[in-house]
């Protein structure tokens, strides 16, 4: 018999979770939840997973890779069908807006937990969703398509620059470029193609319009198969890095009533209009006033459950996945409009295994510490996990819900003062950042904000030198014995590693002197830090970004996968594992200092290789397709 969800809704008996990381484990809670029992698809990779960890049962996909195991829609319904499940769950990504494997699932019987492979296929072409936009007297940017280099070029000279070059299907900001001028859309336009052939199969794209200074707006429906849809208000999406959502809150701090209204009613109007049934996201750009109005104008439909979700949840009390299912099983929403209520602000911080300072490195590896006291944090992973390098980058979502935004913002920058997570690079400095910086307590963060103020931002997020001494003076004094005899010495000297979040930095103090990477500090700079020894044996700093956490760590690892990436002169080596997604040389060609060589896909990016210097190809030793390890050589130059 189905079981009863908190909603009065039932459910099924065995869900499929196809997916991995964080949010298969927020599906899987969930259905531990309702009763239902919990099977996970799992890759290789993904075998010992917290996913895996919790599911009632787990079917391995043979395979390594998102295209050999999670993108394998017959292997994932059989996982279904071997395991009697009656629904499958696609979470967010990977099969989630797949129409075939909607239509696929019905086929097979099962219970596709998402809209109609009718409303997949009208919402996952952008052109058509803006013309059913235009059609619903939902505002849209100018824009226009082309088939051919040539008639995209062509349309670009219509809509003018600068603007917007787009992915007609296909989502997540993958293939999204800006174009300045008419000389930079034809690389775009390769670059744009490659991505999203890679990642949909799909490389058609269009124009739109620009728009400067606006900020990335959406709204979360809920729509039933007895043609109920309530919204669940707005989500603020601004702070983004190449169109990569990271910090998400609600209500958007520049929404008044009045815009909420019109927002929420297109919203609406659009998801009828498609005829759209279970959670789905509106977006839309809002822009600058004009006349006392903001204008506003569609993006696209996200035909499923948002990363950002966490944020709605906090704010309504509501719990989105098992809405989700109860929708799926054909039963009505158990509440309507009148219903809803809204209470407090909720703030959401993806951390990401990435390096800021290397622009963006991700950092696949092992997690020593994973805690965030005081906060929901949604994760697919626990301390001792691995990150592996085969997936994206996401690690965990740090969300924090008070009273009001000018609470909130507070207590979320003490949150992430406290926050460990420690083992590979993250950007959760970063974060502490931002939230210090005054643009974005007063909501005037755009969507071009965190990328124009990134190096004053990262700048921010380390530790002075001086805090750094003095955390070193109160560490080494836990250990007992006084600075020389601290636990991580480097051997035979008088130095401390210490963790500043970008990574481990030699802290030295003599009699009478300080030094941090050899450059000597004063003493009167150290007297004024401010560091303070906790239970836990980590040391809080006090730095312009707010309360910083400092550790110990052994001193850098100088075996071969440290230097990854490094190498003489003239060989050009992978900084991380992945495919080679193009190689742009071949032998004999000239080539300067910072040009581009190579091109690898590696956590759902595209990173740039670049040439150490000028010279000549002597020998090119990958091919595009080819996958790499880290440290691997990719082309040599004399």
């Amino acid at each position: 018999m189905p079981s009863v969800s908190p909603y009065n809704a039932p459910v099924f008996d065995a869900v499929l979770v196809a997916n991995r990381g964080e949010i298969a484990v927020r599906i899987i809670r969930t259905l531990r939840t309702l009763g239902v029992r919990a099977v996970l698809a799992a890759s290789v990779p993904d075998r010992r997973s917290l996913a895996a960890r919790l599911a009632d049962e787990v079917v391995l996909l043979e395979g390594h890779t998102a295209a050999d195991t999670y993108l394998d829609v017959e292997a994932v319904i059989a996982a279904a069908t071997a395991t009697g499940c009656e629904a499958v769950h696609p979470g967010y990504g990977l099969l989630s807006e797949r129409p075939d494997f909607a239509r696929t699932c019905a086929d097979a019987g099962l219970t596709f937990v998402g809209p109609s492979p009718e409303a997949l296929t009208l919402l996952g072409d952008k052109v058509a969703a803006r013309d059913l936009a235009t059609a619903n007297e939902v505002p849209v940017a100018p824009g226009a398509e082309g088939s051919t280099d040539a008639e995209l070029a062509e349309a670009a000279s219509e809509v003018g620059f600068p603007l917007m070059l787009k992915a007609r299907g296909g989502g997540g900001g993958l293939g999204m470029r800006v174009v300045a001028t008419p000389e930079d859309l034809p690389p775009a336009i390769e670059a744009a193609r490659r991505q999203t052939a890679g990642a949909f199969g799909d490389d058609r794209l269009f124009v739109e319009r620009y728009v400067e200074n606006a900020h990335h707006v959406e709204v979360q429906v809920l729509a039933d198969t007895h043609r109920n849809a309530v919204h669940l208000g707005e989500r603020d999406c601004s702070v983004q890095r190449r169109h990569q959502k990271l910090v998400e809150e609600t209500p958007s701090p520049v929404v008044d009533p009045v815009l909420r209204d019109e927002l929420t009613s297109a919203a609406l109007r659009l998801m009828r209009a498609a005829g759209y049934v279970n959670a789905g996201t509106v977006e839309f750009l809002v822009g600058e006033p004009e006349d006392g109005r903001r204008p506003f104008y569609f993006l696209e439909v996200n035909p499923r459950l948002q990363v950002e979700h966490p944020v709605t949840e906090a704010v309504t009390g509501l719990d989105l996945v098992s809405l989700q299912l109860a929708v799926a099983a054909g039963e009505p929403l158990p509440f309507g409009q009148d219903d809803v209520r809204f209470a407090g602000y909720a703030i959401e911080f993806r951390l990401n295994a990435e390096d800021p300072w290397r622009d963006f490195l991700p950092a696949a590896g092992r997690l020593a510490t994973l805690a965030a006291p005081g906060a929901r944090l949604d994760t697919g992973y626990e301390a001792g996990d691995t990150v592996p390098s085969e997936y994206d980058s996401l690690v965990a979502k740090l969300v924090v819900h008070g009273p009001r935004r000018r609470e909130t913002l507070p207590l979320a920058a003490t949150l992430l003062g406290v926050a460990s997570l420690d083992g590979l690079r993250t950007n959760l400095p970063l974060y502490r950042a931002v939230v210090a910086h005054p643009a974005f307590g007063a909501g005037e963060a755009s969507v071009q904000w965190l990328e124009r103020e990134l190096p004053a931002l990262l700048d921010a997020a380390r530790p002075r030198p001086a805090d750094l001494v003095a955390a070193a003076m109160l560490l080494a004094g836990r250990e007992g014995t006084g600075f020389a005899g601290a636990a991580w010495f480097a051997p035979g000297s008088r130095t401390l590693w210490v963790d500043d979040g970008v990574g481990p930095r030699a802290v030295s103090v003599g009699v009478g002197e300080a030094c941090v990477d050899g450059a000597p500090i004063a003493a009167e700079e150290v007297a004024s830090a401010s560091a303070t020894l906790e239970p836990d044996g980590s040391v809080t700093v006090d730095t312009p970004a707010g309360d910083y956490s400092l550790r110990l760590v052994r001193p850098p690892a100088t075996s071969a996968a440290a230097r990854a990436g490094e190498g003489p002169a003239g060989e050009v080596r992978a900084p991380l594992a992945g495919r080679v997604a193009a190689v742009n040389v071949r032998e004999g060609d000239s080539v300067g200092d910072g040009d581009t060589v190579a091109v690898l896909d590696a956590m759902k990016m595209e990173h740039a290789i670049t040439a150490p210097g000028a010279g000549t190809v002597k020998a090119v030793h990958v091919a595009p397709d080819e996958v790499v390890e880290a440290g691997a050589l990719l082309v040599e130059l004399e």
